[in-house]
């Protein structure tokens, strides 16, 4: 199938291609007459201007690039949809990716983000290396959510992981808790502060921290699960989980319930982001809360300035995280186990 041109319509309308290109960039310059023959016109062929030609022509971008860390994960979904409206109000069209965890297919993925030659790029929690990071931001501006920066030209919007972990292990303790696992992110953006947070807070808790290196995602939480099984015995095993994300919680609950355990009244799970999974009534998960649409927000204002030349200097956005306690903890005795 031929996709209609400009010329296409120009003819169509029994105008000049120079008035179509006039009233695709919404020119004042049009009567109101022209401007609603040459839509009709655009409408009755199915013509659909191109972006990327419509930026080059007039020297400014208005695409701007998001790059997601996984695809699946609903907390990338729940600060996308908050990008895209903010992008809509500001005139701007969004252009989605995902590298799939891997650093080197983000590097792929950054690199044809940046052949759309955008405004301005967002990476949400990437692990793309940070020499990689710096080539984009030679070409346009850049602000990482969920990952933190050195370089002055790049902007970073994060949550206090440490703060977050801190939380779910104090809420665990105050359940009557005392072996609690940490199931990590590995390599994930953000997994190290996570990390040091669980540990720092059972160190002032006077408990052993035990950590498993697990991934974020539900397949990484079920093998860490299995290997708490194999490594612990019944009566040893934790009786608290810190899970690295909400995904890591679901696939470390399913391992869990496949094994006859019972959350919560066996193990308490806590997850962390607060996503519209964790909330399903049917998986009711307490979980540490990211501000994800405050942490949007900020993640556009930010790049926006960048764009019109408003700020030179880089924003370090830090949130203050809470905590959501709903049904996958309760209290624990090391006596009597968890009551019903």
């Amino acid at each position: 199938m031929v996709r209609p041109t400009m010329e296409d319509v120009a003819e169509r309308a029994g105008v000049s291609r120079a008035l179509v290109s006039l009233v695709m960039n919404n020119s004042p310059k049009v009567s109101d007459a022209r401007r609603a023959a040459v839509l009709r016109a655009a409408e009755e062929l199915g013509y659909q201007p191109h972006v990327m030609a419509r930026s080059l022509a007039s020297r400014t971008s208005t695409v701007l690039g998001v790059m997601v860390n996984d695809l699946r994960n609903a907390f990338f979904a729940d600060i996308v949809e908050e990008l895209d409206t903010a992008a809509q109000a500001a005139g701007f069209d969004l252009i989605l990716n995902t590298g799939g965890r891997s650093p080197t297919r983000e590097w792929n993925a950054l690199h044809n983000l940046l052949s759309f030659r955008p405004a301005g790029i967002i990476l949400l929690s990437p692990v793309v290396p940070a020499s990689a990071i710096q080539v984009a931001a030679r070409q346009c501006p850049v602000v990482l959510v969920s990952r933190t920066a050195r370089s002055s030209t790049v902007d970073t919007v994060n949550d206090d992981g440490e703060a977050g972990s801190a939380l779910a292990v104090d809420h665990l303790v105050g359940l009557g808790h005392r072996r609690i696992a940490h199931l990590d992110g590995g390599g994930a953006a953000g997994a190290a502060q996570r990390r040091r947070g669980f540990e720092s807070a059972m160190r002032r808790h006077g408990l052993e921290s035990i950590v498993v290196r697990s991934e974020h995602t539900d397949i990484g939480g079920e093998k860490a699960v299995r290997e708490l099984l194999a490594a612990y015995s019944r009566a040893e095993l934790p009786t608290g989980l810190v899970s690295g994300n909400d995904f890591n919680a679901v696939g470390a609950i399913s391992a869990l319930e496949e094994a006859g355990l019972r959350v919560p009244e066996d193990v308490s799970v806590v997850g962390y982001d607060n996503t519209s999974l964790a909330a399903l009534r049917h998986l009711s998960l307490t979980t540490v809360d990211q501000p994800r649409k405050d942490m949007a927000r900020l993640a556009f204002a930010a790049l926006l300035e960048r764009v019109r030349g408003e700020r030179t200097e880089p924003v370090r956005h830090l949130l203050h995280p809470s905590l959501v306690v709903r049904s996958t903890t309760s209290q624990f005795s090391e006596t009597g186990g968890t009551p019903r």
